[in-house]
């Protein structure tokens, strides 16, 4: 194998991106260049390493061995770049790298989870830092700051990752729902039973596992979703109950799209965490966005939570069941 030079660097991001999309033809949208392009870039890199890094062709995209082994090896050249811009920017009294942020869906309009503000205060920095904010599934992107992929993932994490550090952020009120066309929407609460849930078409979000089944005693799911709005497109179907933030549900509320179910009894609050990996306190870039994050939500916190909770019913609420 010749000696790499640098600009076996963009040849080998340009290979993390497509394996990171799947192929040449995901690779081709997020880099911007057509296929030819990526398999001349391609065909280069494997020449001047002396080697297959993936099987193209009819067959689809598939890593051999060796492409696994680089690809692994590449990420720990990227990381290790990101940290030396990070530390080096530091003498100079500078903010200098790239923030990698994993947030949920379904929080850019939060009450008390002003991220976009946090953004904000961190862009109006003087710094020289390339942010990469990616929306995710909140075990992905656990498992992104597991990997490294990640400097940071917001959302409400399972608190399971080797080696994470867990901070508290924010509560984020739920609630049990229903669509406009969904039987129950009609009947009073004091009117419906765990038996009238449990034969209603449940949908789960997979990553809070089986914590939405257990607190309305539903036996099995009939839908399993991994992002919220996929979450709210099947309660508005009408098909199906299922758990959602209320700040999220609220506009259909108001709109008599979706309705709550015994708030009291099944309404609760899940807490929102950042997850870091530990001994990344020398990350000066993560540490400012940390600070502005708590400052942001700690300025929102002053508010009235108890708006949140009070979402209006619409009149059809009240109303006696509509049929059998």
């Amino acid at each position: 194998m010749r000696r790499l030079d640098n600009v076996d660097l963009r040849l080998l991001r340009i290979f993390a991106t497509i394996v990171e999309t799947g192929g040449f033809a995901g690779a081709q949208i997020a880099l911007n260049l057509s296929q030819s392009t990526i398999s001349t870039h391609m065909s280069a890199l494997e020449d001047r390493l002396g080697f297959r890094l993936c099987q193209r062709g009819r067959r689809g995209f598939r890593l051999t061995e060796a492409g696994r082994a680089v690809h692994e090896q590449a990420m720990e050249v990227f990381r290790a770049l990101d940290s030396f811009a990070t530390h080096a920017g530091a003498y100079s009294g500078h903010l200098v790298g790239t923030l990698r942020i994993g947030i949920v869906d379904g929080t850019i309009d939060h009450p008390y989870a002003p991220l976009q503000d946090a953004l904000g205060r961190f862009a109006r920095r003087e710094h020289q830092v390339h942010v990469d904010l990616e929306i995710g599934a909140p075990q992905d992107l656990e498992q992104a700051v597991v990997d490294g992929r990640r400097d940071i993932a917001i959302g409400p994490l399972s608190r399971q990752g080797s080696g994470l550090v867990y901070r508290p952020l924010f509560q984020e009120p739920q609630a049990l729902y229903c669509g406009k066309s969904h039987p129950l929407f009609t009947w009073p609460d004091t009117e419906i039973g765990r038996a009238d849930l449990a034969a209603s078409a449940f949908v789960a979000r997979a990553y809070m596992h089986r914590a939405d089944l257990d607190r309305v005693g539903h036996p099995r799911p009939s839908a399993t979703v991994h992002h919220m709005e996929a979450q709210t497109m099947l309660v508005l179907s009408g098909g199906y109950i299922g758990f959602l933030p209320r700040h999220y549900a609220a506009p259909y509320v108001r709109d008599g799209r979706l309705r709550p179910i015994r708030t009291e009894e099944f309404g609760y609050a899940s807490t929102f965490y950042a997850a870091t990996r530990a001994g990344s306190g020398s990350n000066r870039v993560l540490a400012a966005f940390l600070e502005d994050m708590d400052a942001m939500i700690g300025e929102a916190a002053d508010g009235d939570l108890a708006s949140i909770w009070s979402v209006a019913r619409p009149a059809a609420h009240r109303q006696g069941r509509a049929g059998p």
